[in-house]
């Protein structure tokens, strides 16, 4: 299949590579010509425009940072519209807005290009692995069209509903992650304040009924949080409080009230606000150790 790739960062290069080692024909466009040179030397063809890489695919794929690239790629000038023809496939896999999805496919659609949100979940490992979860909201005659395409980026590609509804998904799983993430550091820290020491904690915790779940305190927790490994983003708090405050967004649409997200969005805030945007998003923990006074840190076991 003939593909038009838009978006060559830290997920969209790997993906690339994957499409080309499956034999899929790759066109690919990024703001940055330097981020297009690996997938060049592999024999992938460079478009100028969003629009250039559209009217030579038969189905393109954006993988952007948010809701803003996201409109400008499709529907702006030299986008995606002034280029893909009748029957061409439009797959977004980037966290965005499920409202503009929907425009998207309704302005798209009436010009013949079939649309999918497809955000991906797995970050950097999971693009480099090929093992993201990906989560589709389109037509259902769509989503068994574009599967090809999808099998060599995810292991895990869940049809959710009609478009929009993948956006969802994903707004729904970071919401989780992060309103999580926010109370398993206050309690922590007022645990490790308290005089416990975190592994004490944690043997406490994973033994009991909520940990015995896994939620919010897996074997991760003592490899980045507790050894305040946070520098190195493996996904960006910047990007974190984006997706959260899509997630708010679509409550305030649907009148849905979500006091705690409102709440995890503001303590991301005052992370940008103090220049940590770039840091990992388990960077919150720094702040709420400040806010506490405590560190919670535990040595990690010697390797072999």
């Amino acid at each position: 299949m003939r593909i038009g790739f838009i978006g060559l960062g830290m997920m969209g290069h790997h993906m690339v590579a994957h499409l080309q080692e499956a034999g899929h024909e790759l066109v690919v466009h990024d703001v940055r010509r330097a981020a297009g040179e690996e997938a060049l030397s592999r024999g992938a063809r460079w478009a100028e425009t969003p629009a250039d890489a559209a009217r030579q695919s038969q189905l393109v794929m954006t993988s952007l940072p948010g809701p803003r690239d996201v409109e400008q790629v499709a529907l702006g000038e030299n986008g995606i519209i002034a280029g893909a023809g009748r029957g061409t496939f439009y797959v977004d896999l980037s966290t965005s807005s499920p409202t503009l999805i929907r425009r998207i496919h309704q302005v798209l659609g009436a010009r013949g290009v079939r649309v999918a949100d497809a955000p991906v979940s797995g970050g950097v490992v999971g693009a480099e692995e090929a093992s993201l979860q990906i989560m589709v909201g389109c037509d259902a005659d769509v989503f068994e069209q574009i599967t090809p395409a999808l099998r060599p980026i995810g292991d895990k590609i869940a049809y959710i509903g009609l478009v929009g509804a993948g956006e969802v998904a994903k707004l729904v799983h970071n919401q989780i992650a992060l309103v999580v993430q926010q109370a398993v550091a206050e309690a922590l820290t007022l645990g490790t304040k308290a005089g416990i020491q975190p592994e004490k904690l944690l043997e406490a915790i994973r033994g009991g009924a909520y940990g015995r779940s896994g939620g919010g305190v897996g074997p991760n927790l003592e490899k980045t949080a507790l050894q305040g490994d946070w520098d190195q983003p493996r996904f960006a708090l910047a990007l974190a409080r984006k997706d959260l405050g899509l997630a708010n967004d679509l409550a305030g649409e649907l009148s849905v009230p979500m006091p705690l997200a409102a709440l995890a969005e503001q303590t991301l805030v005052e992370c940008l606000n103090r220049g940590w945007g770039g840091k990992d998003m388990v960077a919150a923990w720094a702040l709420q150790e400040d806010r506490a006074q405590v560190q919670v840190r535990v040595k990690l076991p010697a390797t072999t």
